[in-house]
C-alpha cells in the first residue's frame, strides 16, 4: 500500500553506483546531523519523530536479513521485539506521545499463502507469516485486530489514541493480483479499547487504505484496487476522510501512485502523485487551494514528500538525477537538497521521512567512513543558507561512490511502475 518495495541486500535496496561530486559548502550551515546506530546490522532507519522528539524506526540485525522495530534513545536502537515473527518495524510517521505504532509478523503463517502489504517493507523474500499491525506501549507490543480476514497494518496515530491503517476482510475480492486474495479496508482503531471503524472508499472502489490521522481525527489515505495492496492502482485515489464524508483530493494527472502520506494539524496533506508524463512527484493538498506539484530538486525526475509540521515544512525524497537520491526539505514555495544545509563532514542524507514542529528531522543516511546507512536526526541551528535552492553540492570534501538506497517500498514502487530504469543508470 501506499509507497511499495523491491529487495535490497541489507534493509535498503541497493539499485545502482553512481559517482557523485562533492563540494565543500562555505560556513553557515542549517542543521547540524547525529546518526542513530543499528542493532549491529549495516542499516536502521528514523521513521518517525513526535513532539516531544521521541524517534521510531526500525534497524537490521546482524545474524539474518531480519529487522526489528525501534526506538532511539541517547542515540541508540532500543528493539520493540516482534509478535513472534521474523520482523518488524515502524513504517510511517506517527505522532502520539504515549505511544509507537507500526506493522510486526506474527508466529502464524497465511494459509492463503498471500504476500500482504508488510512483506514490501519486510527485507525480501517474503517469510509467509501473517502480519498484523500493532501498539507498543509500556514496553509492551499489541496486536489490533483485522476486520475479519487475516493481516493488517497500522501505519498512523494521534495524541487521542487513534490508530489508522488498512486491513483484510474475509471477502475474496476479484480485484486482486495473486497472490493477494482478500478485500482490505482503511481502518481507525480506537480510541478505546477493542474499537475497529472501518472507512469506506470513495466511487465504486472496492478498497481503501488510512495512512495517516491528526488531532482533530481527520484521515488521509488510498481508495482504489486490491491488485497487490501495495500502491499503483490501489491508490487511483487519494482521499480525506471527515466527520463522515470522503473526499477526492485528486491528482498531479495521472491514474495511480497517488498516495497522501501525512496530514498536519492544520488539515494540510503531503504525498506524491503520478503526473501526466508518468513521473511521481511530491504534492501538498490544502482544502482552499487543492493540490499542489512540490516539483523536484534541480535535476531529478521524481520525488516524494513524507511529512509535514504545523508550520507547513515538507520533508521528503528526491531521486532520478545524476546524483542519485537526496533528502530535501520544501518550505515558502522552495524545495532544498538538506545536503545543503549540513557541515562538512556529515554523512550523506539519503531521505528525509519526518519533522516535528520543532523543525527536527529524521530519516536514513550514508555514511563513507562505515559503508553502511543509518538513521539520522537533524537538529536546526541558527545559521545562513550557503547553498542556491537545488543546488546539488552537499557538506564534505570529497568524492564517493554512493549506492542508491531507497525505502523499500519506494523502490518496489519505483520497479513496477517503471520509473526505476529512469534512475538506475550505473556509471562504468
Amino acid at each position: 500500500m501506499n509507497p511499495s518495495r523491491l529487495k535490497r541486500s541489507i534493509t535498503m535496496t541497493v539499485f545502482a553506483v553512481l559517482i557523485i561530486p562533492i563540494q565543500v559548502v562555505a560556513q553557515g550551515q542549517n542543521y547540524v546531523i547525529t546518526t542513530l546506530g543499528t542493532l549491529g546490522g549495516a542499516s536502521s532507519a528514523a521513521i518517525s519523530i513526535n513532539a516531544s522528539g521521541l524517534i521510531s524506526g526500525y534497524s537490521s540485525l546482524t545474524e539474518n536479513q531480519t529487522q526489528v522495530a525501534v526506538i532511539f534513545q541517547n542515540g541508540e536502537p532500543v528493539s520493540l521485539g516482534t509478535l513472534g515473527g521474523p520482523d518488524s518495524g515502524v513504517e510511517w510517521p506517527n505522532h502520539n506521545a504515549r505511544a509507537v505504532v507500526g506493522i510486526a509478523e506474527t508466529s502464524d503463517i497465511d494459509l492463503l499463502n498471500e504476500n500482504w502489504s508488510c512483506s514490501f517493507f519486510f527485507p525480501q523474500p517474503p517469510t509467509g507469516h501473517v502480519c498484523l499491525g500493532f501498539v507498543w506501549q509500556n514496553g509492551v507490543m499489541h496486536p489490533l485486530p483485522t476486520l475479519g480476514g487475516i493481516n493488517g497494518y497500522a501505519a498512523g496515530a494521534n495524541d487521542l489514541g487513534q490508530v489508522v491503517g488498512w486491513a483484510e476482510t474475509p471477502l475474496h475480492d476479484s480485484t486482486c493480483v495473486p497472490p493477494q486474495v482478500l478485500q482490505f479496508e482503511a481502518v481507525i482503531w480506537g480510541p478505546k479499547q477493542g474499537q475497529v471503524q472501518p472507512l469506506p472508499p470513495i466511487y465504486n472502489d472496492p478498497d481503501s487504505a488510512a495512512t495517516a490521522i491528526n488531532n482533530k481525527g481527520q484521515v488521509a489515505g488510498i481508495s482504489g484496487i486490491c491488485e497487490n495492496a501495495v500502491g499503483d492502482m490501489s491508490a487511483t485515489h487519494a482521499v480525506l476522510w471527515e466527520n463522515g464524508t470522503v473526499t477526492d483530493l485528486k491528482s498531479l494527472g495521472g491514474n495511480a501512485w497517488n498516495t497522501p502520506a501525512a496530514i498536519n494539524n492544520l488539515g494540510q496533506v503531503v504525498g506524491f502523485s503520478e503526473n501526466s508524463e508518468s513521473n511521481i512527484h511530491a504534492f501538498r493538498w490544502t482544502k482552499e487551494g487543492g493540490i499542489q506539484d512540490l516539483k523536484t530538486v534541480d535535476g531529478d525526475s521524481n520525488s516524494y514528500a513524507y511529512a509535514i509540521n504545523d508550520r507547513g515544512q515538507v520533508v521528503g525524497q528526491s531521486i532520478g538525477g545524476p546524483y542519485g537520491t537526496r533528502a530535501f526539505i520544501w518550505e515558502d514555495g522552495v524545495m532544498t537538497d538538506l545536503n545543503c544545509l549540513t557541515p562538512p563532514g556529515s554523512p550523506y542524507l539519503l531521505y528525509a521521512n519526518d519533522i516535528n514542529d520543532s523543525g527536527r528531522i529524521t530519516g536514513e543516511a550514508y555514511d563513507p567512513n562505515t559503508g553502511e546507512a543509518p538513521a539520522f536526526l537533524a537538529a536546526p541551528r541558527p545559521g545562513v543558507n550557503q547553498c542556491s535552492a537545488g543546488s546539488a553540492t552537499v557538506a564534505t570534501g570529497r568524492t564517493l561512490a554512493l549506492s542508491v538506497i531507497l525505502p523499500r517500498n519506494i523502490a518496489a514502487m519505483l520497479q513496477r511502475s517503471g520509473a526505476l530504469s529512469k534512475i538506475a543508470r550505473p556509471n562504468k
